[in-house]
Order: C-alpha cells, then sequence, then structure tokens
C-alpha cells in the first residue's frame, strides 16, 4: 500500500464534475484508491461516495492505493489533484 497527502487547489473542491473526473482516472487501474478525509474513507472509484465526502477547497486528503499498479494508481491521483481536478 502506498499513500500521499494532498491538499485540493480547485475553487470549488469536489463537486460533481471533479469527482467524476477523479473516478474515471482511477477506475482504470487495478488497485483500490480510497481518499481519506475527516477521518472517513471513501472509495475513490465511486462519484457518489467522492461527493459526499464535501470535499471543499483547501482541504487535506490522504490518498491510499493498495494493489498491483498502485504506484501508477497513486501518481495518476495526486497529479489529478495538484492540476485542479480539471477546473
Amino acid at each position: 500500500m502506498v499513500s500521499a497527502n494532498v491538499k485540493v487547489v480547485n475553487a470549488e473542491g469536489m463537486h460533481m464534475r471533479p469527482a467524476s473526473l477523479f473516478s474515471q482516472t482511477v477506475t482504470p487501474f487495478q488497485s483500490s484508491v480510497r481518499i481519506v478525509f475527516n477521518g472517513n474513507e471513501f472509495d475513490a472509484k465511486s462519484v457518489m461516495m467522492l461527493m459526499s465526502a464535501c470535499i471543499k477547497c483547501g482541504a487535506e486528503i490522504e490518498i491510499k492505493c493498495d494493489g498491483p499498479d498502485e504506484n501508477e494508481a497513486l501518481k495518476a491521483a495526486v497529479d489529478l489533484v495538484n492540476s485542479g481536478l480539471g477546473d
């Protein structure tokens, strides 16, 4: 398992469009991808789970990946968050 802490930088946080983009980005990976926020863990391959997390701009999140392609999944997820989640 690998993980990284990142700060959500896009102004609107994890609303529908970024949640959908994040899910689409990590779903092709075989590894599980989870986001830890406010003490709760969310399945990052589920748009609804991501939206239910209520992640706002400036929030610190942990991305956890576990599986055969965990390093690649983590890099893709971290890069997407750092780029502003498409917003």
